[in-house]
């Protein structure tokens, strides 16, 4: 058996080795800094640089260390692009491999990211989110608060897609029915919405149920009808690369032939299957982030691309104030959930505002036609 002093020997060797990267990002180890690291327990060295993100986020989830400011936290570590001095692990090989190879968001595969993720309970997200229930990014340009922001976007997204009373929209990944609401109230649309949570299609009708609005318990891939317009805001990111094709082959199918259809998805700057590893296994299995070139190729057969709109800035503001609901809210809910889903809930946000911040991943809303004639004036 290993006596104290080589156990203490190797916890330092970890500890030093972790402390050299830190202090690339300008990092310290329990600094006085708000975004220094408070490490609780010794075995976060070895297992950070073991397991990578993963190992980062789980043993936070554990209580194994502490940052006052976690979001400026995660965004020096990937400005400082930490991960990359890490070696990747055999799990992360056989992941991507696996990723390459294998299509994860077949059509039985898809509904694992809407009972595991968006069925959470809808007393959390109400909470939490604005009363437009839009659990995608704000548009804070003439916004002071979360609600004028996510009004903002339901506004300018109806705005790009030139909505007119009497039109048919299709919400492919329609959420709680807040954006369903909107067009349908504000510009006398027949709105059908689909999505694969059970938990947002009951809320979704009752919100609607009042408007001329039908929320659908559906994959994209079934549906086979013609919509003046179609929009999918935050969906993309669980259709996978290789379902591209497929996606906007449906899309081109069920738009008419003078349509618009608008896509709003986070982004990724790297055309790769790398997806982090702790989103993949906490909070959306199965997803990835598409990016530029996987967009361009994949619509390239069926749309004429009319506008690119990137505002990723604006979801580092949407994610703390999601943040601040949250920990505001916290009392009203946790006889219902654990100790260790506030602290994972608490950390998917704030890692995601920090890799927005620091510029590493986008939030984009695509404007596509069929070629319009005289082309299109498109909103800001």
């Amino acid at each position: 058996m290993e006596n104290i002093l080589e156990v203490q020997h190797k916890v330092d060797h970890w500890q030093r080795i972790c402390g050299e990267l830190l202090a690339k990002a300008d990092i310290g180890i329990n600094g006085s800094r708000p975004y220094d690291i408070q490490v609780k327990n010794p075995k976060f060295y070895k297992r950070v640089l073991q397991q990578g993100s993963l190992g980062l986020g789980e043993s936070y989830m554990d209580g194994w260390w502490d940052c006052a400011q976690l979001d400026e936290f995660i965004a020096r570590i990937v400005k400082a692009d930490l991960e990359s001095s890490l070696n990747m692990n055999l799990q992360d090989m056989l992941r991507i491999a696996g990723a390459r190879m294998v299509n994860h968001q077949t059509k039985k595969r898809a509904w694992i990211v809407g009972k595991e993720h968006y069925d959470l309970g809808n007393d959390l997200f109400a909470l939490m989110l604005d009363p437009w229930m839009q659990y995608s990014c704000g548009y804070w340009k003439e916004a002071q608060t979360l609600h004028e922001a996510q009004q903002g976007k339901l506004k300018m997204i109806c705005e790009k897609l030139q909505l007119a009373p009497g039109m048919t929209l299709l919400d492919i990944g329609c959420g709680w029915g807040g954006l369903a609401a909107y067009a349908a109230e504000h510009y006398g649309v027949k709105v059908t919405g689909l999505t694969i949570s059970a938990e947002q299609q009951a809320f979704a009708q009752t919100r609607c149920g009042h408007l001329d609005v039908e929320i659908l318990l559906e994959d994209y891939r079934d549906l086979d009808r013609q919509f003046d317009r179609i929009v999918s805001v935050g969906m993309f990111e669980h259709v996978g690369p290789k379902n591209y094709d497929t996606y906007f082959r449906v899309v081109n199918k069920n738009l008419r032939p003078d349509g618009i259809f608008l896509l709003h998805t986070i982004g990724s700057n790297k055309t790769d299957l790398n997806v982090d590893p702790w989103i993949n296994k906490y909070i959306f299995p199965n997803g990835c982030l598409p990016s530029v070139l996987h967009i361009a190729s994949a619509s390239e057969p069926y749309f004429v691309m009319e506008d690119w709109h990137n505002f990723g800035c604006d979801y580092d503001r949407t994610l703390m104030a999601w943040n601040a609901r949250f920990q505001e809210s916290w009392h009203l809910i946790e006889e219902n959930y654990s100790p260790r889903f506030r602290r994972m809930f608490t950390y998917y946000l704030n890692a995601c505002a920090g890799a927005f911040r620091a510029r590493n991943i986008q939030l984009w809303q695509v404007v596509f036609t069929h070629g319009a004639e005289g082309g299109l004036r498109v909103s800001r």
